[in-house]
């Protein structure tokens, strides 16, 4: 065994004061999580129950197995965006257990602009898909759509990844054999209809699921004909004369109870391909990470007391633990799935590059997937860091994790800057899951620099010696700003650049779900050689 012995005085006066500023931030989350969830639309919330209807989370709680957990994912996605009246972007998305098959939800929220499609919206959903494709999943969508939010249709309608890339991907998971189902329960308009007709089981509810590819006021415009809604596009219709549904129902239980036997009736195998332990509770309280990471980045922290608290028994196998000691690299068990663990522990040299890299592919060699614990405000810079070769061997480390064929997870504890934030599986660098931290920074570099940067910048260009001195310090003070705004967990999440922002003390338990479904992804065969580097 090679546990991790704290250093960490709970009782010191750094440590609660850490403690008590992360609990402020970790009540502000939940405040605004709250918000999110059933938020600034009494209303409309009132009026959906009147119309025998139920809300997205409330139909999830239905469909998934009594007493499981359901991951959701994204919660403040558009978070302060469009005067906070788009909600979750009003869409619930996640990952629940049904009939003992763990499956991807995607469910609108017709209590959100009647469930109409936002750039957010369009974004969340496709995660969710691409979720599913990472790791292998059924796809459930519950569907209650207005279709898209007509005033962004230029920012929802026709570029790469709009809405018409959601269809792509639902014949993409078809491709894969990847089964797909929804449930109707209200509208299902114009694009929006494609969602349920591309799935392979689809039960809409009588007298209220509709789809139709125009509903009437466009019909009546295009070809004259005066219809209603539910002769047109309703569940009798599509049930019993187009054939575009497989069944209905007369209540929105009964039809999550269909799609619960159609799940049942899958034949969904999934072998687990990780060697597992019993799950231990790690020998420090999780509790004490709040106390541990300081709500002010310019403090140091060690890494390895995060570590201590994630991980199962504290226990520790580190890999070259006196190379590079700025990376910190090594195996543990995670509710008894295993892991290796990459974790920064400050600016990362050509050392730490080799070393991460050479451990990222031994992980890959033996089918074991890999956690990043980001706190990094990039790679070394100067002239003995570039003799050194650290373009080249930090492109190394990129290299191998862009390649990797396990599974990758990321939290984002602290800072994630510049290339750091590449190298340490970025969300551009496509991990299964990655969320962040109240305390998480992302940006192309820490905000200071950027001061620097832009004022130097400055100096040297237009106006040159004559800049003024409140120039400068206009330059700098705008900087800042813009930095300390853009770099926000909460502009962060809003954006969907994470999968959601979530406390510390979750951590472990979320990982542990996201390990769960990685064990059950198949490896790679083949000869995959490792390089020492």
């Amino acid at each position: 065994m090679a546990l991790i012995k704290t250093k960490i005085d709970t009782r010191s006066d750094a440590f609660q004061k850490n403690k008590a500023a992360y609990e402020a931030m970790v009540g502000t989350l939940r405040e605004r999580q709250a918000y999110a969830v059933s938020g600034g639309r009494d209303k409309q919330i009132e009026r959906n129950h009147e119309r025998g209807k139920f809300l997205p989370r409330e139909r999830i709680d239905m469909l998934i197995d009594p007493h499981t957990p359901f991951l959701e994912l994204s919660t403040l996605a558009a978070w302060d965006k469009y005067k906070n009246a788009a909600q979750s972007a009003g869409i619930v998305t996640g990952i629940g257990i049904v009939t003992g098959t763990p499956c991807v939800i995607i469910a609108n929220d017709p209590t959100v602009k009647g469930g109409t499609f936002f750039p957010e919206t369009v974004q969340k959903h496709i995660r969710a898909q691409e979720i599913a494709l990472q790791n292998r999943l059924p796809v459930v969508y519950l569907v209650d759509s207005g279709g898209a939010f007509l005033p962004h249709q230029d920012e929802v309608f026709s570029g790469p990844r709009h809405f018409g890339h959601t269809f792509y991907l639902q014949a993409r998971l078809s491709a894969q054999g990847l089964t797909q189902l929804s449930a109707v329960f209200g509208g299902s308009t114009a694009g929006g209809a494609y969602i349920p007709v591309l799935c392979d089981y689809v039960v809409m509810v009588r007298g209220k699921g509709r789809i139709f590819l125009g509903g009437p006021p466009i019909v009546k415009e295009a070809i004259k004909e005066i219809v209603d809604q539910e002769t047109l596009g309703g569940a009798e219709k599509h049930t019993r004369v187009s054939g575009v549904s497989d069944d209905f129902a007369d209540s929105e239980p009964e039809a999550l109870g269909k799609l619960r036997e159609a799940i049942a009736r899958l034949n969904w195998r999934r072998q687990v391909h990780a060697k597992t332990k019993p799950a231990k509770p790690p020998r420090y309280a999780t509790e004490e990470l709040l106390g541990i990471v300081p709500v002010d980045r310019k403090q140091v922290f060690d890494m390895y007391e995060v570590i201590a608290r994630l991980i199962d028994d504290s226990d520790f196998d580190e890999f070259k633990p006196h190379f590079g000691e700025e990376l910190v690299c090594g195996v543990a068990y995670i509710h008894g799935y295993p892991v290796g663990i990459i974790a920064n522990n400050g600016i990362l040299f050509s050392e730490c590059s080799l070393k991460g890299t050479h451990f990222i592919e031994k992980c890959n060699q033996r089918n074991i997937p890999l956690l990043f614990l980001h706190n990094i405000t990039g790679f070394m810079v100067g002239t003995k860091a570039e003799e050194s070769g650290i373009a080249k061997h930090s492109s190394k480390m990129v290299y191998a994790v862009a390649n990797s064929r396990v599974p990758k997870y990321s939290v984002i504890v602290s800072h994630s800057c510049g290339a750091g934030n590449y190298g340490m599986c970025g969300a551009g660098l496509m991990p299964h899951f990655l969320f962040t931290w109240p305390t998480s920074f992302i940006a192309t570099m820490a905000g200071e620099t950027a001061v620097v940067v832009m004022t130097e910048v400055k100096k040297a260009g237009i106006g040159g010696d004559k800049v003024t001195q409140a120039e400068l310090d206009k330059i700098a003070e705008d900087t800042r700003a813009l930095y300390t705004e853009q770099g926000d967990p909460y502009h962060i999440t809003a954006r969907l650049w994470d999968d959601g922002l979530i406390e510390p003390t979750k951590t472990r338990d979320i990982l542990g779900l996201c390990l769960a479904l990685g064990a059950t992804l198949e490896p790679e065969t083949g000869y995959h050689p490792v390089y020492r580097m």
